[in-house]
């Protein structure tokens, strides 16, 4: 039976460490008992294994037991995927950790739905340290507020590669193996549900990202994001098992 995890800083890890807020909450939510072991996670590749040791209402004390760390991922994808509905993003930022997403980068494109602002952020944040844990990825992906078109160029000429898939290519430029799955950040940006101004197809053209098809039918944007997530994580296994 695998362990129920949970999320504690690093800098709060000691052998005998506690868990408060939130994560009390959800403790005290799987009625775990006494002497019962748990996961932790930092977020930054670090696992351990805690032996519960005292469970109160606001505090959960543990002991660990033992350490492990994942080494930073080879292949690291980032999706900057527009701001879309609430019900709907949900679900997608729980997708991008359980992909192995390494980065989200929530940006304003001229028909995104809503606005970012702190209260969202730290509710993003919260859903996909819950997709971290729930498929026990010791690598949470960061959130990172991107701005509007210009700025995500701007924030995109540190990565090597840069994808834009957009609909108006459909049956033109399918995207490739090549293209996928590639050591270092590959940036994939993602169009609102209106779909991208034109304006904001050519900043980020002329900054360097590649347009590709995606296929004939239009997808939702949180469609087309997972599927590059899957696409991406697809490929990493294939040339990782081919080196």
């Amino acid at each position: 039976m695998s362990l129920s995890a949970f999320y504690l800083p690093g800098r709060d890890w000691k052998r005998e460490c506690a868990l408060t807020g939130e994560e009390a909450r959800h403790f005290q939510a799987l009625r775990i008992r006494k002497d019962e072991k748990i996961l932790i996670l930092d977020g930054r590749g670090n696992t351990g294994v805690c032996r519960v040791l005292e469970t109160g209402r606001r505090e959960i004390r543990l002991e660990i037991l033992e350490t492990k760390t994942t080494p930073e991922p080879a292949s690291r994808p980032i999706i900057a995927i527009a701001l879309s509905k609430a019900a709907r993003r949900g679900f997608f930022l729980e997708k991008a950790a359980e992909l192995g997403a390494w980065e989200v980068w929530l940006w304003q494109a001229r028909r995104s739905q809503g606005h970012i602002d702190e209260k969202l952020r730290q509710a993003c944040e919260g859903q996909l340290r819950a997709g971290a844990k729930q498929c026990r990825n010791p690598w949470f992906p960061r959130l990172v507020p991107a701005g509007n078109a210009e700025k995500l160029a701007a924030l995109a000429q540190s990565c090597p590669r840069r994808i834009l898939p957009w609909e108006e290519k459909a049956g033109e430029a399918a995207i490739s193996l090549a293209q996928l799955g590639n050591p270092g950040n590959t940036v994939y940006a993602i169009g609102p549900e209106g779909g991208l101004a034109e304006d904001e197809v050519s900043a980020l053209t002329g900054a360097g990202f590649e347009l590709v098809s995606l296929g004939e039918r239009v997808l939702r944007c949180e469609t087309a994001a997972t599927l590059c997530l899957g696409l991406h994580w697809w490929a990493s296994q294939l040339k990782e098992t081919a080196r």
